[in-house]
This record gives C-alpha cells, structure tokens and sequence, in this order.
C-alpha cells in the first residue's frame, strides 16, 4: 500500500501534468481538471505499480476506462449538476450525456502508454530511497 506522502506527490504530478496537458491542447484548463487529473493519477498509479508485469494494452485498457468512468463522474457533478460547463462532447459521436465519448477514450487508451512507463519510473525511484 502507498503511503499517504507518496500519494500526495503522486496527486500533485497528475494534476500538475494534466493541467498542463490541457492548456497545451485546448489553451487553457479549469481547476477542477486538475483535481480530476491529480485523482486519476493515483488510481493509474497504485494499480499500475501492483500489476507491474501485466501486458502493456491491458493496462492501457484498464486505464482509459478508469479515466473514462472518472471523466463521466466528473462531469456529471461539474458540467450537469453545478452547470459550470467546462466541457460538452455532445457534438462528438459515441458521447453519452456530453460528458464523454468514444474518441476521447480511445485517447486515453493511448496516453496510458506513456504514462504506465512513466508510473513505473516513480515506482523505481521511490522504492530507491525507502
């Protein structure tokens, strides 16, 4: 089990990097993106780092759901109930409500590639000074 601190650090690089990620996309973020982010970084993280050995499209899989279940949770809260509106795809085809849609998770599927490397870089660093 991660420590409280490892998840902190681990919270504030996903919400750090998704913002980031956004701006760079988009122009600009919402802050709520970057809690959203710094969530699912914990979650790819601690699953990532437990099944480390697991084939690279599993994990990719794995993540753009959990991303995608974040995602739709997220805007739920955000966009519909509070109505902020920080995000519609209902223009997209394959969107359910708005909040996500087929393309977006299969971009996910993708940026997992990266970042499951990227979780098992920290895990190595980390497990190097405990």
């Amino acid at each position: 089990m991660q420590t409280l601190k490892t998840n902190n650090v681990i919270f504030l690089i996903g919400a750090v990097g998704y913002g980031l990620l956004e701006t760079l996309y988009r122009g600009f973020t919402h802050w709520t993106m970057l809690i959203t982010g710094g969530m699912v970084f914990v979650i790819l993280y601690n699953i990532y780092s437990k099944k480390e050995k697991a084939p690279l499209w599993q994990k990719c899989l794995v993540g753009a759901l959990i991303i995608t279940i974040v995602e739709l949770t997220a805007g739920c809260i955000i966009n519909l109930w509070l109505g902020w509106n920080v995000w519609d795809y209902s223009g997209y085809y394959y969107n359910f409500l708005g909040q996500i849609c087929l393309t977006y998770t299969l971009l996910w599927f993708f940026l997992c590639i990266p970042l499951s490397y990227f979780t098992k870089y920290l895990n190595i660093r980390r497990s190097r000074f405990h």
